[in-house]
């Protein structure tokens, strides 16, 4: 029987994740994921590629606030604001509009990262349509509102990346907001096309293509190597490029997850073109 093991949200894109025991479900995702972003004097996101300490920085949303602490630096204790400075701001490319969250938020990111940063917050006119095979909406997420990984797919990373020589790595390497267990068949998430959980339901957008972050230290913000991208480029490389580890869900009804809720899937598919050879051989 699978079961939400862990939920996760991630308040600020690139910063350290918060474990959740319950959460609301918007059509946006996991209430307060990817609110914010850090942006360059250019307000380009700032992402743990090319600035890794970020995964340091502990960020706790509540409501109308937001509180930054990194070890050896003053927390910063931050009113949001809604109606700030506009900001054009980029984010893979795409132009999008933040909230500009003031000189002490500036002061504070440039600090700890040592160079010139903002924060900006996911503004009210937002509007984001997100692509693949379910549309839907999301706030500075990469692209679709939730990732889910298995437990079943990690151990089946693990033991290949244990038969190199290598360290496993924890799940927090691929920052999912959903955890499941319960799954037998490793990416069994791959397949899944709708489902149900707590009182939501998410439909099926596409496999996440892994990229860098997935070498960093999720605890020290550190690189720690070719793991476990090098694995991975054995056995799950998609025809568009890269290597696939989890599949992200877009909300097609809002509504609250526990850890421990059940899963019930109402619609399976077939692996994306691309993978299904390799699947079909990990199965």
């Amino acid at each position: 029987m699978a079961r939400i093991s862990e939920l996760v949200h991630y308040p600020v894109k690139g910063c350290a994740g918060i474990s959740l025991d319950t959460a609301e479900l918007t059509p946006a995702g996991i209430r307060h994921d990817r609110s914010f972003m850090v942006v360059d004097d250019s307000g380009g996101f700032r992402s743990q590629r090319v600035d890794p300490r970020m995964a340091r920085i502990l960020p706790e949303a509540g409501e109308g606030t937001l509180r930054l602490s990194f070890d050896g630096v003053e927390p910063l204790e931050l009113e949001v604001d809604p109606d700030g400075p506009r900001l054009d701001v980029t984010l893979h490319r795409q132009p999008f509009v933040g909230v500009d969250q003031g000189a002490s938020a500036a002061a504070w990111l440039t600090e700890v990262l040592g160079a010139p940063s903002r924060l900006v917050r996911v503004p009210a006119e937002h509007g984001r349509e997100t692509g693949g095979l379910t549309p839907g909406t999301s706030g500075f997420a990469d692209s679709t509102a939730v990732l889910m990984a298995s437990a079943s797919s990690l151990d089946l990373l693990n033991a290949r990346i244990l038969e190199r020589g290598a360290e496993p790595v924890p799940i927090r390497r691929f920052r999912p907001n959903i955890v499941v267990s319960g799954w037998a068949e490793p990416h069994t998430e791959d397949l899944v096309r709708a489902v149900r959980l707590g009182t939501a339901e998410l439909g099926y957008a596409k496999v996440c293509i892994r990229c860098a972050v997935t070498t960093v230290d999720q605890e020290t913000g550190e690189k720690r190597g070719p793991e476990p991208l090098r694995t991975l480029a054995g056995y799950r490389r998609a025809d568009g490029g890269g290597v696939s580890f989890g599949a992200k869900f877009a909300v097609t009804r809002p509504g609250v997850l526990a850890v421990g809720d059940e899963l019930e899937v109402t619609a399976w598919g077939e692996a994306e073109l691309g993978l299904g050879d390799r699947l079909a051989a990990v199965l």
